[in-house]
């Protein structure tokens, strides 16, 4: 995966989590799910960013 498609997964976990925290709670099972997919797609963009 590229750095381009990292950052436009990374945008659209992020902002699907807000929006579905404001739509209940941040401690929502879906919304800890999604914010535990964002931390995997931020740590692989972390690792590709310090190879180059």
């Amino acid at each position: 995966m590229g750095r381009a498609e990292l950052l436009k997964q990374i945008e659209e976990h992020r902002s699907r989590m807000v929006q579905l925290a404001l739509q209940s709670s941040f401690a929502n099972e879906r919304v800890v799910q999604i914010s535990c997919e964002l931390d995997n797609l931020l740590n692989t963009f972390q690792h590709k960013a310090e190879k180059q």
